[in-house]
């Protein structure tokens, strides 16, 4: 059964034993843009206990996941359908949660209580009955993303829909309708009452939409509401050759250019948001930034620990950040010690970065970077298909071979790095025979020559 089977399945059960049920949500929206679904919510009178029934009655397994929402998740053959009853919400005091909420047997009251219009829609596929009360439909059809009610009460109960909002706008491509827009600058602030985890959840779908240009800089204030060390770059001027654009109207270009690859997005926002410390302007009024790259990273690893990210994605952020702006070169020498140092993801990572920063800039003074990059990517490409040695453990001799000759400690290491130098260099055959005759020159001397040998 495929997950729309599946979903009708359970639709038709819980009908049989004498309730309604609807798809509902984004699931249902996605049905009407023609989008893949791989996620559907399904809502019903039925009441939590009635429902548990229902599936016991039916052998389908389920998980108690909100009782107290009235939501039970049904598994079912691998899916998950977070099934809930027709509900209105409490007082909402924290900006995020309802105090409690109000079973209700009519799918109208539950629809009013959702956010956007688009995601208003109930669905019965075995019916083929659709109820949209506040033109979702339309909305999808226009783009329109669009509050149900009155936008600011909706932002109030959950602020959250501040940031699903401005994601809906640039996963979807739609525009946000002016009364719904208005309300999301005045809540504003009422983010900093919601967790940074969700914030980040939100956040991470926004960088990989197709319209994050247009909404990073529509909606500027708000990030800086979540991310308040943007808004120094807000209005940072670059008066130089190399640039065409303030920093941030820059940073949004650059995020926009990057692959949509959630690391390289997130390293193309905060990559240059250490600008503004470094700024200087000489004498014929030409902005400089030197250091900048540091002090983007000393500023960019609090942010990426506030939002509680995983050290996996934390690591390749910061891995490159502080480097953005080197120069890799066409030269394979020069290649695969960048190779060495940040591994082949790490120097594939930066290539992306760099190539994106300068689509970012003066495109009549990037051009030949820009060819480089191209050159630089195709000779990694051939050394990581032809296995040419690039690391010590590319080498043909190891630490074991170090020890059978008499080496021990941190000489091994130091000893294994000087002959990877001279594989890199070309002044030395990636032979085992070769680079233990060389190793044994390092022995042969005394040790303050064997230490200054090593030096060179």
């Amino acid at each position: 059964m495929t997950i729309f089977e599946k979903a009708n399945y359970l639709i038709e059960i819980i009908e049989n034993a004498g309730f309604e049920a609807y798809q509902v949500g984004g699931c249902v929206r996605d049905f009407f843009m023609e989008r893949k679904c791989d996620d559907i919510d399904i809502t019903t009178c039925a009441k939590p206990y009635d429902l548990e029934k229902i599936l016991d009655e039916n052998n389908v397994k389920y998980i108690e996941t909100g009782l107290k929402h009235g939501t039970v998740t049904a598994v079912f053959d691998g899916d998950n359908f977070e099934i809930t009853t027709y509900r209105t919400d409490g007082e909402y005091i924290d900006n995020r949660h309802p105090e409690n909420v109000n079973f209700v047997n009519d799918i109208d009251e539950d629809l009013s209580r959702r956010d956007f219009t688009i995601n208003a829609i109930a669905y019965n596929p075995n019916k083929n009955e659709i109820v949209d009360l506040f033109g979702g439909q339309k909305d999808i059809e226009n783009k329109i993303i669009k509050a149900v009610g009155d936008p600011d009460k909706r932002f109030k109960e959950d602020a959250l829909r501040i940031m699903r909002a401005i994601r809906f706008s640039s996963t979807l491509t739609f525009e946000i309708e002016e009364n719904t827009k208005l309300a999301l600058f005045r809540n504003k602030e009422l983010l900093k009452n919601v967790s940074a985890e969700r914030i980040f959840t939100e956040l991470s779908k926004l960088l990989l939409g197709d319209n994050v240009f247009n909404v990073l800089t529509e909606y500027k204030e708000i990030l800086g509401v979540i991310i308040p060390e943007l808004v120094p770059i807000f209005n940072c001027e670059q008066n130089t050759v190399w640039h065409i654009y303030d920093v941030y109207t820059h940073t949004a270009k650059t995020v926009k250019e990057s692959p949509k690859i959630l690391p390289l997005r997130l390293t193309m926002l905060l990559h240059d948001i250490g600008k503004p410390l470094a700024k200087t302007t000489d004498d014929n009024g030409v902005d400089h930034f030197k250091g900048h790259q540091k002090i983007s990273a000393d500023l960019a690893a609090p942010i990426l620990k506030r939002f509680k990210i995983s050290n996996e994605l934390f690591d390749r952020v910061m891995l490159i950040i502080p480097i953005h702006d080197i120069h890799i070169g066409t030269k394979k020498k020069n290649i695969k010690k960048w190779l060495n140092r940040l591994g082949e993801q790490g120097i594939r990572d930066l290539i992306e970065v760099k190539r994106a920063d300068k689509l970012g800039q003066n495109p009549e003074m990037t051009g030949e970077e820009l060819q480089n990059l191209i050159t630089t990517e195709a000779l990694v490409d051939e050394i990581i298909d032809n296995g040419e040695p690039y690391s010590v453990k590319d080498l043909k001799i190891n630490g074991f071979d170090l020890i059978n000759l008499g080496f021990k400690g941190k000489m091994i290491g130091d000893i294994l790095s000087a002959v990877l130098e001279k594989v890199i260099d070309g002044e030395l055959e990636n032979e085992k025979e070769t680079e233990i005759e060389y190793v044994k020159t390092f022995k042969a001397l005394p040790s303050d020559e064997g230490e200054k040998k090593k030096e060179n």
